[in-house]
């Protein structure tokens, strides 16, 4: 755990060391932690589960599967834990009786992509990133012949696949930034595809609600939120960069210090990947070296979960 600014010791904790948890998937996205269950939660995307680590006795078990090759996950403000599914290419909530609730699985008419990430507002909204990834064998299914990505229908997207699935297409041509009212339910795009450098990926808000923080393309950028939740002022916010080396990043986090936590992808740059830790200002603090390389745009790693769960032990959750 390296400190690059002074304020980043008041972050960590000394005499905590970095602990590899679990090993055995093949893409894990999306770790989140329930306050109230004690546990964290995560995705193992190709084989369509989500997987569970309990803090009282250390065990892993697989805590739903399928799961619709779900990715990003969270717990909104009353503890019900919502995911982004790939294959099921819808945002659902898991009720505290269990049942299974569709917060949108369309917008004006059209089905959704594949949602990625999400986070929930605190006036009970709920934001989410919607690019294109599901539409393959290793995330969710293949397109239908026709489809974008199999526009000449050589791949057999149904070969396989459970009955019902590797029939969809792309409705959405683009990969957009959505909310979801909290009243009405209406789905609404706040952030065009056709305004970012990349397809969107993370996503979180700032402690105040006055920011949104978006990835594309493994960098960060953000925009100023109003209280009518206007977005504006567009900019490159982190181009993470660290001592000269590209530490891309998938997954963001924000801290109740506004600092934001970053899963980093340094590729073939050993020390560099793991975690990287920014100020509110955008001012590098400090780094959380691991010896395998957390989920970027461009590669992949089972271990990104694990950069986050160093988190955890460092930071007093809300």
């Amino acid at each position: 755990i390296v400190t690059i600014d002074p304020a980043f010791n008041a972050l960590r904790v000394n005499n905590t060391a970095i602990h590899r948890l679990w090993t055995g998937g093949q893409w894990f996205e999306g770790p989140a932690w329930s306050s109230q269950g004690k546990y964290l939660v995560w995705s193992d995307i190709p084989n369509n589960r989500q997987m569970r680590w309990l803090d009282d006795d250390q065990r892993v078990t697989v805590f739903r599967t399928p799961s619709n090759n779900s990715n990003g996950n969270t717990f909104d403000f009353q503890g019900r834990q919502l995911s982004a599914e790939h294959s099921g290419r819808r945002i659902v909530r898991y009720e505290h009786d269990g049942s299974i609730t569709v917060v949108a699985d369309a917008w004006n008419g059209m089905r959704l992509n594949s949602p990625n990430d999400l986070a929930p507002h605190r006036d009970g909204s709920i934001w989410f990133t919607d690019p294109p990834p599901g539409f393959t064998l290793y995330e969710g299914a293949p397109e239908a012949a026709g489809g974008t990505t199999n526009p000449d229908g050589r791949i057999n997207s149904r070969a396989g696949q459970l009955a019902g699935v590797g029939v969809g297409k792309r409705e959405i041509p683009t990969a957009n930034v959505y909310r979801v009212d909290p009243a009405t339910g209406k789905v609404d795009m706040m952030i065009s595809g056709m305004n970012l450098p990349g397809i969107p990926n993370g996503i979180a808000f700032a402690p105040d609600y006055r920011k949104v923080y978006l990835v594309t393309n493994g960098l960060v950028h953000s925009f100023d939120l109003s209280a009518d939740n206007k977005v504006s002022n567009q900019k490159e916010f982190l181009n993470m960069m660290v001592d000269g080396v590209m530490c891309r990043t998938d997954g963001i986090r924000v801290d109740v210090n506004g600092n934001l936590w970053c899963g980093s992808n340094a590729g073939r740059t050993l020390g560099y990947s793991g975690a990287t830790v920014w100020s509110p200002e955008g001012k590098s603090l400090g780094r959380i070296r691991l010896p395998e390389t957390c989920r970027s745009e461009e590669h992949t790693s089972e271990l990104q979960s694990l950069a986050y769960l160093v988190c955890r032990l460092l930071l007093e959750k809300k």
